[in-house]
């Protein structure tokens, strides 16, 4: 390709749709199969068709994406035409706030090994998962793609948020330099089936979750939710990230971040108040005010995929629903 081909295709319309060629019979890899986000891209990769042995999944005992040589090998041996990249090292304001380091190191590593050895060993196409914390603490509302980089992260997350970072400049200078097409989207807080319930590491949806049900079975009379109840925080149900992501895949190549969301937002006040009415708890919900709010408002801009043709299905109480259902379900004695 001359450097006017080049730069002509830098300067494209994100909205350009470039039809990708992703035959159900083709090898994908799913980082992070076992995960939230991706086991959800394997559910909707099969429901679509694509047959389990075209998909190359490896457990963290199977395959280290920390490790530069494991992956090597791998890309080496099974050479995956397309690569889903969700796997990280994820958790709540705890988790982030008490193991910063673990957090920027493993997701520089993980992205880093799997971008380079994706594009050395020839895949078609690399979709990376980013997440709404790379954006400002105090971006404008809702938060546009254009906001990154534009002003200071929230502090309890930003070594999460600056491996992000890190990665979506990976792709895009890959996508310059050697014309690999990596795309990366953004997703809102994630909620749904294989879901984190820990307490001390997980997310504020799912840690309700699991207060609230804990509550209700113990007979308590109160839950206690950390920080005021007022920062407003936007919830999709990861399946509804799945058929983005497949669509994206098929719809969407440019050097542009891409938001996925639902475009509405609640407060954890309100958030609480559904949850204890899904799981019927009757006690009452009492706000830890020295606990840490975190970001106060956290709402995408889904402008740009909705103009190629995307939207959310899921409402946020039918799929509190499922997700406290699939958490009871799999509870474990």
């Amino acid at each position: 390709m001359s450097k006017k081909d080049v730069a002509a295709q830098e300067s494209a319309s994100p909205f350009t749709p470039k039809p990708s060629q992703m035959q159900r019979e083709a090898r994908i890899y799913v980082a992070g199969h076992r995960g939230l986000a991706g086991s959800a891209i394997v559910r909707a990769l099969l429901d679509s068709g694509h047959s389990p042995q075209s998909l190359v999944l490896k457990t963290h005992s199977e395959l280290d994406l920390t490790c530069q040589a494991e992956v090597e090998a791998f890309f080496e041996k099974e050479r995956p035409e397309y690569v889903f990249l969700a796997a990280a090292k994820v958790g709540g304001i705890l988790a982030n706030d008490s193991f910063p380091a673990e957090f920027i190191r493993d997701n520089l590593l993980i992205q880093s090994n799997v971008i380079d050895a994706a594009y050395r060993h020839g895949a078609k196409k690399l979709l990376f998962l980013g997440s709404s914390c790379i954006y400002p603490k105090l971006a404008p509302q809702p938060m546009s793609e254009e906001s990154l980089l534009t002003g200071p992260l929230e502090p309890t997350n930003e070594w999460y948020a600056i491996a992000k970072i890190a990665g979506i400049k990976m792709c895009q200078a890959y996508r310059r330099q050697y014309n690999f097409d990596a795309i990366s989207i953004m997703p809102t807080n994630l909620y749904g089936p294989n879901d984190n319930f820990d307490l001390a590491t997980s997310h504020v949806l799912p840690a309700l979750i699991r207060k609230f049900h804990e509550a209700k079975v113990s007979g308590a009379k109160e839950v206690v939710v950390w920080g005021t109840g007022r920062p407003k925080r936007e919830f999709l149900y990861v399946d509804d990230l799945a058929d983005a992501a497949l669509f994206l895949m098929q719809n969407y190549s440019a050097a542009e971040i891409i938001n996925v969301g639902v475009g509405e937002d609640i407060s954890i006040a309100d958030l609480a108040a559904m949850i204890s009415e899904v799981v019927g708890f009757e006690g009452e919900l009492v706000f830890d005010k020295s606990k840490p709010d975190g970001t106060p408002r956290k709402l995408l801009d889904v402008s740009r995929i909705s103009k190629l043709g995307w939207q959310a299905k899921t409402g946020i109480k039918s799929g509190l629903s499922r997700t406290c259902r699939w958490h009871i379900e799999n509870l474990q004695d």
